[in-house]
């Protein structure tokens, strides 16, 4: 990423993924107008600052970002809404800083994951399906599906690491 194009989308997209944030932990919900913000912003910031070129990283950062969260939900590991914004958030640091940046946000997610598991008391199950779901992906297992906790506080509200681990990544990073 430029320099113009880091700070325009940190002006542009941060204050966004606060209120995503924000709503994830106090709802457990992310609200599709603000991804659709952080998409409009990403398309229109590389339109802007990287023309076709940008569009096309734009295009493959979307599509790279979506595939990646939505083969963890597929398996029960997210909702769809973190599927939605991770995607969102692809199209803003295009297609070659996906990677990178799904490497933090799932680091930062495994912290989340270990602080609400020991906030609502739930690490020993939390760990034990984490284990399920590792020995799942093994040639020939089956990987376990979980539904969704009745109460949701306990759950993980994703979106919050989403949010947290792409900042780090735009600073980090920088393309």
């Amino acid at each position: 990423m430029s320099t113009r194009l880091l700070i325009s989308a940190l002006v542009s997209v941060v204050p966004l993924l606060l209120i995503i944030a924000y709503n994830d932990v106090r709802y457990r919900r992310i609200p599709n107008p603000y991804v659709l913000a952080i998409l409009v912003c990403g398309f229109g910031l590389n339109a802007t600052f990287g023309g076709v070129n940008g569009v096309v990283s734009s295009i493959g950062g979307l599509a790279l970002a979506f595939g990646l969260m939505f083969l963890m939900h597929l398996v029960g590991a997210m909702g769809a809404g973190d599927v939605k914004l991770f995607g969102a958030v692809g199209a803003v640091i295009g297609l070659h800083l996906v990677l990178p940046t799904f490497v933090v946000v799932v680091l930062t997610g495994g912290v989340l994951a270990i602080v609400f598991s020991i906030y609502s008391g739930t690490m020993q199950t939390t760990m034990w399906r984490v284990l399920n779901i590792l020995i799942g992906i093994m040639p020939g297992a089956r990987i376990p599906r979980y539904e969704i906790p009745a109460d949701r506080r306990l759950t993980i509200p994703y979106g919050v690491a989403i949010s947290v681990g792409s900042v780090m990544s735009f600073l980090y990073f920088r393309g």
